[in-house]
């Protein structure tokens, strides 16, 4: 009796079965989805600079909740801070031919070429929470985030107020975030415009924490060291706050009352110190981009005209505001 053999079209069919469920069952569950294909989703390949803060943690959530509610196949790639990495994942992104790339820039800078190689490739690219320093805007479709100089000019406004009967100096150290990063060069740049408008405000020490708890706590115990009278600390985010909270702790001093706390971003842990009393005021930066970054996903993709920068809608809190907001409170 003869055997009968599958012919090649019903092998090809039953191996690409077999592929496409392999890929499914064993596939990064960072990955999200494996291409565009023919199931006529929309593949987004997103860079993340890495997961250094509350902040970040929140806003990858957010885009992952988001991509998955809006149908988008999600290729994510951690950069772990480092730019090499996203321009690595960039490239990777325009070889597996995404439909739309979108990243957080670690810095501001030096990202010419690699944008260019997504343009020619025709591939659109949005920028999302931090922007790049490059005159060619179309290298870009757009940039969605929050305005950095606002936030420093915010916090320095406050502190203004707050220090408008000062007789004598003020002395402020500042924790600076990721050096060449677009928060860090801003709100560095919005709070020394503000506190320009009274001389007493003065930064005696700015170093960068990386935007990290542990560069915080590094950096406030070495300005505890060296300087012995500070009265203001203005930390670029959350984390590096936190951080120099047990620098200052441990330093014997009272945080919120011996060193006046200034941070920026409002995640929950921030918001806790800010009711607790041991941070003095902050200035949101809101990590909650994801639904926002997946409509203008689904709109380059489509061909549509979106405005070259989207503006974050953001608040600032004090202890009591911080009281009243943190039951509600999503990160």
């Amino acid at each position: 009796m003869r055997t009968h053999l599958p012919s090649r079209k019903a092998i090809a069919v039953l191996t690409a079965a077999l592929l496409a469920t392999g890929m499914a069952a064993c596939g990064n569950s960072d990955t999200g989805g494996s291409g565009s294909g023919d199931d006529g989703k929309i593949t987004l390949g997103f860079s993340q600079v890495g997961a250094e803060s509350g902040w970040r943690t929140a806003n990858t959530t957010s885009i992952k909740e988001a991509a998955t509610e809006a149908g988008i196949d999600l290729k994510f790639d951690d950069a772990q801070q480092k730019q090499e990495n996203q321009i690595k994942a960039i490239r990777n992104f325009i070889q597996q031919k995404v439909d739309v790339i979108a990243f957080s820039p670690v810095v501001e800078s030096g990202w010419d070429t690699v944008l260019k190689e997504a343009k020619d490739a025709k591939i659109p690219v949005i920028l999302t929470d931090r922007s790049v320093d490059s005159a060619d805007k179309s290298l870009y479709k757009t940039f969605l985030g929050s305005d950095f100089v606002k936030e420093g000019r915010l916090a320095g406004e406050w502190l203004v107020e707050q220090k408008k009967a000062a007789a004598g100096p003020v002395n402020i150290v500042e924790l600076q975030g990721t050096t060449g990063s677009a928060p860090a060069n801003d709100r560095k740049k919005g709070f020394a415009e503000a506190i320009a408008a009274n001389p007493n405000l003065k930064i005696i020490a700015s170093q960068s924490g990386d935007f990290t708890r542990a560069g915080g706590k590094q950096v406030m115990e070495q300005f505890l060291k060296a300087n012995p009278k500070i009265d203001v600390l203005f930390a670029h985010n959350d984390d590096m706050g936190l951080g120099a909270l047990e620098a200052i702790t441990a330093a014997g001093k009272v945080p919120g009352k011996d060193i006046t706390i200034i941070t920026v971003d409002a995640v929950k842990d921030g918001m806790q110190a800010l009711a607790d009393g041991k941070f003095n005021f902050i200035a949101e930066c809101s990590p909650l981009l994801g639904p926002q970054l997946m409509d203008l996903v689904k709109k380059v993709h489509n061909g549509e005209q979106v405005p070259a920068r989207i503006e974050t809608q953001e608040t600032t809190f004090t202890q009591e505001q911080a009281k009243e907001a943190l039951p509600n409170r999503k990160y």
